[in-house]
């Protein structure tokens, strides 16, 4: 099968090169930490390269995992970037969570060097990629699609063609919006009915049982009972990011967001007691220590 690049080795990129390779792509591997490249490429058996643009010259699809807009922007236009090595016909896949309107300042100077960039954001975790059962929502031109789908559906369960260009990225943070409304609303349940006196993990099967039950409160649900234990999925710090970028684009659309506005003080806060570095879901360790006092 063919060669494919993945740009960024955090947990996502390092999952995302893992079942790449595992579904019998020819895996090369960049992270700006050289050592984090070398270490995921050894362990999953590819290659490591020096630079995004050596990859983008050598591999026909590019995913790329990178942590925020600033970070996309250096990687992508720096001089050894992935635009000055982007070979003709290369597809980036965007899979970083970014404002859509970085997506489409960087599109044209893509196609100018006769290479495709679409934003190909998913919603998941780790274990989802582990699976190959992530959603891709996917912005920007369907030829470019059709090219970079061997490598998309190796990753994802259901892929989303939305429309052109940035419609992938808006999707994304509306789906953000959704989760990390989703992961307060379980805090504030969960730590209500402790108070009450209830036990934390029957309450949380009463939670995976009814009405409310969704994935995300079923793939959580280790984390949220045993916050001491669970590894980190999805930051507080990282959620704060999403929130920053959701309620950016809810002003330039005057979209009032009272529970995104909500859910970032709430965060805030946290972040500010020590927990940025934390799971997303010790929003609920928060309000614990907030009712201790």
């Amino acid at each position: 099968m063919s060669t494919v690049g993945v740009l960024g080795m955090g947990r996502m990129g390092a999952a995302m090169a893992r079942r790449l390779a595992e579904s019998g792509f020819d895996v090369m591997v960049w992270n700006r930490t050289p050592a984090r490249a070398e270490e995921v490429a050894k362990s999953i058996g590819s290659r490591h390269v020096a630079s995004p643009a050596e990859l983008a010259g050598t591999a026909p699809i590019v995913v790329s995992s990178l942590a925020d807009d600033r970070a996309v922007e250096e990687v992508h236009l720096a001089d050894d970037g992935t635009l000055n090595g982007a070979a003709d016909g290369m597809v980036l896949l965007e899979t970083s969570t970014v404002d859509p309107a970085t997506i489409t300042s960087l599109v044209p100077r893509f196609e100018g060097a006769g290479a495709a960039l679409l934003d190909a954001p998913v919603s998941g975790s780790v274990s989802l990629v582990e699976q190959g059962a992530l959603t891709s929502m996917v912005g920007g031109d369907a030829t470019a699609l059709e090219r970079a789908r061997p490598v998309i559906d190796a990753l994802s369960a259901k892929v989303f063609h939305l429309g052109d260009s940035g419609t992938g990225a808006t999707m994304k943070l509306a789906v953000n919006a959704l989760v990390h409304a989703t992961n307060l609303a379980i805090s504030e349940a969960l730590v209500l009915a402790e108070r009450a006196g209830l036990d934390r993990e029957r309450a949380y099967e009463v939670f995976a049982s009814g009405a409310a039950a969704s994935p995300f409160v079923l793939y959580k649900r280790e984390a949220f009972e045993h916050p001491d234990e669970a590894p980190v999925a999805f930051s507080l710090d990282l959620v704060r990011k999403d929130l920053d970028l959701i309620l950016g684009l809810a002003r330039r659309l005057e979209v009032p967001m009272a529970q995104g506005d909500t859910t970032a003080s709430v965060v805030d806060r946290a972040i500010s007691g020590g927990l940025g570095a934390a799971d997303m879901s010790a929003l609920a360790v928060h309000l614990r220590q907030t009712l201790e006092g």
